[in-house]
Order: C-alpha cells, then sequence, then structure tokens
C-alpha cells in the first residue's frame, strides 16, 4: 500500500452551507476543525486531500476567489470549516477589510469549533498576515496547529531547516506539521489530531 492509498477512508463528504454570517451557520452542534490561510497556500487542495476528493472544496489559479466561509460535513459527523483566504493583494481593500470581522468572528465565537489548523506555505518564513492570525490565535487561547503546506515543493533534506525556520520564526514549542496535498504526506497526522480534537470515531 502506498502512501497516497494509506489512511483513513472518506465514504461521505459535502458541502453543507455557505455563509458570511452566523445566521448561515450550522445549528446541529456538531464539531468543527478550521483551516486558515494565505490565499496561496493550497488550504483548497489539503482539504480535498483529506477528504480523498478531487473537486469539493474549489481550487482556484486566481488566489482570493474564496469570499465566504464554507462548510464540509463529514460522515454526518463533525465539519470541515474553509475560511476565505488572506494577504491577496489583488483582493480590493473593500474585500480586505471584510475579511477580519468574518473570519475573527467565527473563529472566536463559535463553540462547536475544536481546533483551527493554520496554513504557511512550507518554502518561506511566515508572512505579516500569517503573524497577524497566529498571535490573535495565541491571544484568544484558542486550540491551533501549524501546517507547513506544499512539503512536495521542496526536498526532503531541505524540510528539516524550514520547519525549525518557521518554528523559530513563531516561538513554537515544536515544529509545524509538512504536508503535501499531491503526496499526503502529512494526512495521517492531521487526521490523528482532528479526531483527538473532536472526539469523533470514524470506524
Amino acid at each position: 500500500m502506498t502512501e497516497r492509498d494509506a489512511g483513513l477512508v472518506i465514504q461521505k463528504a459535502e458541502i453543507a452551507n455557505t455563509a458570511v454570517t452566523p445566521s448561515g451557520f450550522p445549528a446541529d452542534g456538531l464539531p468543527e476543525v478550521a483551516f486558515v490561510g494565505r490565499s496561496n497556500v493550497g488550504k483548497s487542495s489539503l482539504i480535498n486531500a483529506m477528504l480523498g476528493r478531487k473537486k469539493l472544496a474549489r481550487t482556484s489559479r486566481q488566489p482570493g476567489k474564496t469570499r465566504t466561509i464554507n462548510f464540509f460535513t463529514v460522515e454526518d459527523k463533525l465539519y470541515f470549516v474553509d475560511l476565505p483566504g488572506y494577504g491577496y493583494a489583488k483582493v480590493s481593500k473593500a474585500e480586505q477589510e471584510k475579511w477580519a470581522p468574518m473570519v475573527e468572528g467565527y473563529l472566536k465565537d463559535r463553540a462547536p469549533l475544536k481546533r483551527i489548523f493554520l496554513l504557511m506555505d512550507i518554502r518561506h518564513e511566515p508572512s505579516a498576515g500569517d503573524r497577524m492570525i497566529f498571535d490573535w490565535v495565541k491571544y484568544y487561547d484558542l486550540p491551533y496547529t501549524v501546517v507547513a503546506t506544499k512539503a512536495d515543493k521542496i526536498t526532503r533534506n531541505q524540510q528539516p531547516r524550514h520547519l525549525a525556520t518557521m518554528r523559530k520564526a513563531l516561538g513554537l514549542p515544536e515544529a509545524p506539521i509538512p504536508f503535501s496535498a499531491e503526496t499526503r504526506a502529512g494526512r495521517d497526522a492531521l487526521w490523528a489530531i482532528i479526531l483527538d480534537s473532536t472526539n469523533v470515531d470514524m470506524v
């Protein structure tokens, strides 16, 4: 069995809600895990890889297209929450200013939210936007995991140095989890965190 074929198999995953205000959020109380990162960090690709789908979360060649909070139901047991990306220069200032209250309102006040996955590109030091959302999550003492995406874009020998740079820049107690949507490296590690955080049994 290859790494691509290994791990948890998701039988049912689908878009459940698309919202910009709390009135559109799911009301069934199922646990939620949220994914947030820069517009070009590979968030949709990660969600698709985690769920074993190709096009459930829409990927786009034009970053910044996701302007809503998207809820994906997984096996009718929990939600993956795709939050709008930040930091894309071509998005208008008015659109950028809408991002903070929508995303921060969800993260700070959402009772079913069990963990936030902060996605950052392994190839680069954390950006100003990365540091902003990281500091904000820490300030409110929210449960989080930092994920270093696009791990396949550098060699395995380069990964430890890049992860150490990210860890030092953010002052993390441990290195981020490297993830590749292409090879699915890191998928099992993230699922273990998700199931532990939500107390969901996928069996």
